[in-house]
């Protein structure tokens, strides 16, 4: 006879998982510098004890590992390896690689991707131009509210009026405490502008000298799914060039989205041609 757990308890365990799991994010969003102890805590506003012991938690599973040296966490070979298996399935960096590649190569300027993750965008990878002097505003790992940032923008611009709108008041507190110089209103008007000129800009409006221009990634069923961008200082973000990089960007863009359809086609034709498993029944004796 199976008797269920009682309720008080699955509770607890549910909480503590959906609490680990959130620590797990937050060590992810700091990928490539990591993250202390402290600014853990603060984040996710879990006391100290707590905090530490989901950690260890993470790091027995492999999914966390901490530095020696600066005792900074890190994601640990496990997410790498839980990643790497995911990645097959959801393939967008992979085939939006040699689009990164060739923008950074053209225009010399660092190149992005971008993914959404609720009410916020995500960089999930940048690829270096070789013009001596570069932005550092973005990083792989780094997170901003959606319309916060070129990428970010070009996929907030793609949701229907009413979606942006649940996501403007989802973000209204960060956007009020982090990002004051870039209220509601105005990223409005920039969704606007975006829609109308077919691509997103960021004229610095988070870092005074770190412009972007970037456009969305659509599936083959028209969802947004991702977005491609380049950033550069403000001297070689000039109009003409704005107008030049959307160019590229869009010629790209569009070359993802054809080998996403292409996946998402081959994988609906291996569905529709796998026979179906049947169990034959024996004989009766």
């Amino acid at each position: 006879m199976n008797i269920a757990p009682p309720p008080e308890r699955d509770q607890t365990g549910s909480q503590s998982v959906d609490r680990a799991l959130s620590l797990l994010s937050m060590v992810g969003r700091h990928a490539d510098r990591g993250v202390s102890l402290s600014d853990i805590v603060e984040e996710s506003r879990l006391n100290k004890p707590t905090t530490r012991r989901l950690l260890l938690a993470l790091m027995r599973a492999g999914m966390v590992e901490q530095d020696e040296t600066t005792r900074r966490y890190y994601l640990g070979e496990e997410a790498y390896v839980l990643g790497s298996l995911a990645s097959r399935r959801f393939g967008l960096l992979q085939v939006s690689m040699e689009s990164l590649l060739r923008l950074s190569k053209k225009t010399e300027d660092s190149s992005f991707l971008s993914v959404r993750r609720d009410t916020f965008s995500v960089c999930l990878y940048r690829e270096e131009g070789t013009y001596p002097v570069r932005t550092h505003a973005l990083q792989a790992g780094f997170e901003h509210p959606l319309g916060v940032g070129a990428g970010s923008l070009a996929m907030l611009a793609a949701l229907p009026d009413e979606e942006v709108e649940g996501v403007l008041a989802a973000n209204d507190a960060v956007l009020k405490s982090d990002y004051p110089m870039l209220p509601a209103e105005q990223i409005r008007r920039d969704v606007e502008a975006t829609r109308t000129n077919g691509y997103s800009l960021n004229p610095g409006r988070i870092v005074a000298n770190s412009w972007g221009v970037g456009v969305v990634l659509r599936s083959a069923d028209g969802r947004p799914v991702g977005a491609l961008s380049i950033a550069a200082i403000d001297s070689r973000m000039q109009p003409a060039r704005q107008f030049e990089l959307a160019g590229y960007l869009t010629q790209e863009a569009k070359r993802v989205e054809e080998r996403l359809a292409q996946m998402f086609t081959s994988r609906a034709l291996m569905r529709e041609h796998q026979p179906i498993k049947t169990h034959a029944r024996r004989a009766p004796r």
